[in-house]
């Protein structure tokens, strides 16, 4: 039987889409799907799997002879700060169960989400280099930083191949937002279509890092089908594609639909933005292992208005 990929957080934003390029680069038959409750839409097997109970995740691994595991578990930005306990508890504890799966040997390969969040007030917002000042203000942040303090300490202590990318704010239309504090940049163009107007809870001035998802989806693969000796950070890289305001994509969108409206009324999640940067230097990224974006904030909102209306006849 083949070496098989196992994404264990199949069932959110980035998993959904994940396990359907893995399916179609892979086979079905080569991928493994799972999350803490039942899906019956996964185009591949499927398990039911907590990540925080490491007995679970070994029986799957084992049972479809996994070697490479996907680990997009995670309570997001805004809803770890309802849950600070929770956040840090599935955040942490769930990639120690992993990260010790690799050190005996159980799996080979590991991808691990990190996030723009490890980044804090101090950090220097503009073209924020990969090394720098990291305090980060949120529990999701803290808890990605010290995942990513993990991840090189078990490379450099163990040799684990574990590999991740500091994502910005991710853009799809196929799957709703999960969360987030960048989630205003999907929520505004299903409420264009389906209403003409936006109440955004961020300032209009509010610059932050986005990506569309496709070009996600290609970083993510990208940096674990890289040869390992490229593969020079195993902390996490920073990843970069374009950045903008709200005022910035409402504009964009009214090219398109020219009444739309957008309207501020800023909320908690406006403190956590302000500690982000505005704009991410991915050099590293690009140098060590080829990584290129693909979509402007026009070709992003082009495809995902078309794709909307598609599902909405």
């Amino acid at each position: 039987m083949a070496n098989k990929i196992l994404v264990i957080g199949a069932g959110g934003q980035i998993g959904k889409e994940l396990v359907e390029e893995l399916c179609k680069i892979y086979g079905n038959d080569n991928v493994v799907a799972s999350d803490i409750k039942h899906d019956i839409s996964a185009p591949c097997a499927y398990e039911m799997v907590n990540v925080m109970d490491v007995h679970s995740i070994t029986t799957v691994i084992k049972k479809h002879n996994v070697k490479e595991v996907y680990l997009l578990a995670a309570l997001l930005s805004a809803t770890a700060e309802k849950y600070p306990e929770q956040g840090w508890k599935l955040n942490m504890e769930g990639l120690l169960n992993v990260l010790e799966l690799m050190r005996e040997k159980v799996i080979d390969k590991l991808f691990w989400p990190s996030s723009i969040a490890v980044f804090g007030p101090n950090t220097p917002k503009v073209n924020t280099p990969q090394f720098t000042v990291m305090e980060p203000s949120t529990v999701y942040g803290i808890s990605k930083q010290a995942g990513e303090r993990w991840c090189e300490y078990y490379f450099r202590r163990y040799g684990t191949d574990v590999r991740s990318l500091r994502y910005p704010g991710l853009i799809s239309y196929k799957s709703p937002p999960g969360g987030g504090t960048t989630d205003y940049a999907v929520d505004i163009y299903y409420e264009a279509l389906a209403k003409g107007k936006y109440e955004c809870f961020l300032g209009p001035d509010t610059v932050l890092p986005m990506m569309y998802m496709p070009d996600a989806l290609r970083a993510t693969i990208g940096i674990m089908q890289a040869d390992a000796d490229k593969v020079k950070i195993r902390s996490a890289y920073n990843l970069a594609a374009i950045s903008f305001s709200p005022t910035e994509i409402a504009n964009e969108i009214k090219k398109h639909i020219p009444n739309f409206e957008i309207s501020y009324k800023p909320d908690s999640r406006q403190a956590i933005a302000d500690s982000w940067p505005q704009s991410i230097d991915d050099a590293e990224a690009r140098e060590h292992w080829g990584w290129k974006h693909q979509y402007s904030m026009e070709t992003m909102t082009t495809d995902m208005l078309l794709h909307l209306k598609e599902a909405k006849k």
